[in-house]
């Protein structure tokens, strides 16, 4: 067994708004080990979403929320988050209106 941080499969459910950009598929899964490998493994197969979901210095856009199950990441470790094997991923956009 090894003791290295091993990737994982990982499933990441597409919100309806940025399924244009996922062939309107509602999930993808990808090999993993941390949040951040995870999302930049679904833009490298969805190229069309890396501007929806990073900002032109690759930082995740801040009204783009992570969840891994049912915890925002930014309360856990960020982009740096852990995953294993069955984690999902779910992208929620900011909704904004008045």
């Amino acid at each position: 067994m090894s003791t290295t941080t091993d990737t994982a499969p990982i499933t990441i459910h597409i919100p309806t708004p940025l399924r244009a950009y996922t062939d309107e598929q509602a999930t993808a899964t990808v090999e993993a080990a941390t949040v951040g490998a995870a999302l930049r493994a679904l833009v490298d197969h969805y190229p069309e979403l890396d501007a929806n979901l990073y900002t032109d210095d690759g930082t995740l856009r801040s009204f783009v929320n992570i969840y891994r199950g049912d915890e925002d990441i930014r309360h856990l470790d960020g982009p740096d988050t852990a995953l294993e094997a069955g984690d999902e991923l779910s992208i929620v956009p900011s909704i904004a209106g008045g």
